[in-house]
């Protein structure tokens, strides 16, 4: 096996582990909080933590990663959620707990801009897609087997944490096998007002791409975090929701590789601009059949195959589009896209079941998926940007 397909499979089994320890908090701490009679509100709030940590620490992701490396960077962001994780048994408190979760959100997010800044920078055009797909596969796979650990909460409270901790552990060893790297650099100092200038670029290149990833968290979240309330609300069972929100996952993780597989042969635009039309064509029918648990499983699946791809599709257009020297500021706003899309899904979707009773909750993602659809179609671009024009940034 050659340096690049070790680094690269390394990469994406710490990916699928972090993954795995993020599936399995959701609903391990939603469930022990609503066993100790913590309300609902409360209970959402401290999810978010993981995403206000995102938020926070994503301006200053980018220097350490062009001082110190890749690898450096995706040591530190693996050892404070191995910590952080190994920390919840210690004290079984809702605020502590809450800044544990914005502490595993900030090592994830580091972990995460690294390994997918590292994978878009070593991989050729002809197989970034392939490449970015592996990369959102393996994580989905981790996250949808995550909730699987929930269980041992009943034999002790405490376990599924320490066995979190662990599997991340052993991932996070291997990382020390790898050679460090670094970005291409094109300035050698790092003056906020450098820091400002790269991400002025990156946005001119790219903010078209940044959308996917930004529709993909608002879909991520609001399905997870609102529906669920509208399903139970319109009548399904709690196990019909839980086969729906399956149903989505299953379909994203199917058809990941081989959507990657075609927008490198027929172009990243090309294939967002068809699934972002077909997934809103699909949440728009589930709409109509609500009350067909079969017919409603089928249209979700449909949509998970199609629109489950948006974040990593989004990433390789992005990588596309921009720079070399700007891909680190490219997938921190990427990143960041995501985390806004993520915190939205549930206010503007909890809103939205609130005021508007009658109508169903599918038509706000139908409304969003259709609006970034003609952002794409009018306002996307091919590729002209070659990897080896570096931008320059005025002094």
């Amino acid at each position: 096996m050659d340096k690049n397909k070790f680094r690269f499979w390394i990469l994406v089994s710490i990916v699928m582990i972090s993954g795995f320890s993020q599936g399995m908090l959701l609903p391990l701490i939603a469930i022990i909080f609503e066993n100790d009679g913590v309300s609902s509100a409360l209970n959402g709030l401290n999810a978010t933590a993981l995403y206000i940590g995102i938020l926070l620490i994503s301006p200053f992701m980018e220097q350490p990663l062009r001082r110190f490396g890749y690898k450096s960077v995706i040591i530190m962001g693996g050892l404070i959620v191995i910590v952080s994780l190994a920390l919840f048994p210690l004290w079984k408190s809702f605020w502590f707990w809450f800044i544990l979760r914005l502490f595993i959100g900030i090592g994830d997010h580091a972990l995460h801009f690294a390994t997918q800044t590292w994978i878009t920078s070593f991989s050729s055009a002809k197989k970034r897609g392939r490449n970015i797909s592996l990369y959102g596969l393996f994580f989905g796979l981790g996250f949808a087997t995550g909730p699987l650990l929930t269980p041992l909460v009943k034999i002790n409270e405490t376990l599924p944490f320490v066995v979190s901790s662990l599997l991340c552990l052993i991932g996070w060893i291997f990382i020390f096998m790898l050679d460090n790297d670094y970005p291409e650099q094109d300035i050698e100092s790092n003056s906020f007002k450098e820091t400002i200038q790269r991400f002025s670029q990156a946005w001119k290149y790219g903010w078209v791409a940044f959308l996917p990833p930004l529709s993909y968290g608002f879909l991520e979240s609001s399905l997870n975090g609102s529906f669920p309330v509208y399903g139970l609300r319109i009548g399904l069972e709690v196990a019909s929701v839980s086969i729906l929100l399956t149903a989505f996952a299953i379909g994203g993780i199917v058809f990941q590789l081989p959507l990657g597989m075609l927008s490198d042969k027929f172009g990243r635009r090309n294939i967002l601009m068809g699934i972002l039309f077909l997934g809103f064509v699909a949440f728009l029918a589930a709409s109509f059949f609500e009350q067909s648990i079969v017919l409603l499983t089928t249209f979700i699946f449909i949509a998970g195959m199609l629109v489950g791809s948006t974040f990593s599709m989004g990433i390789s257009y992005m990588t596309d589009l921009m720079p070399k020297n700007l891909l680190p500021t490219g997938n921190l706003l990427s990143g960041v896209a995501f985390s806004v899309g993520s915190l939205a899904g549930p206010i503007l979707g909890g809103t939205f079941i609130q005021f508007f009773e009658n109508i169903s909750f599918f038509t706000i993602i139908s409304i969003m998926l259709l609006s970034i659809f003609f952002i794409v179609t009018f306002f996307g671009k091919q590729p002209t940007i070659q990897e080896s024009e570096p931008v320059r940034l005025s002094k």
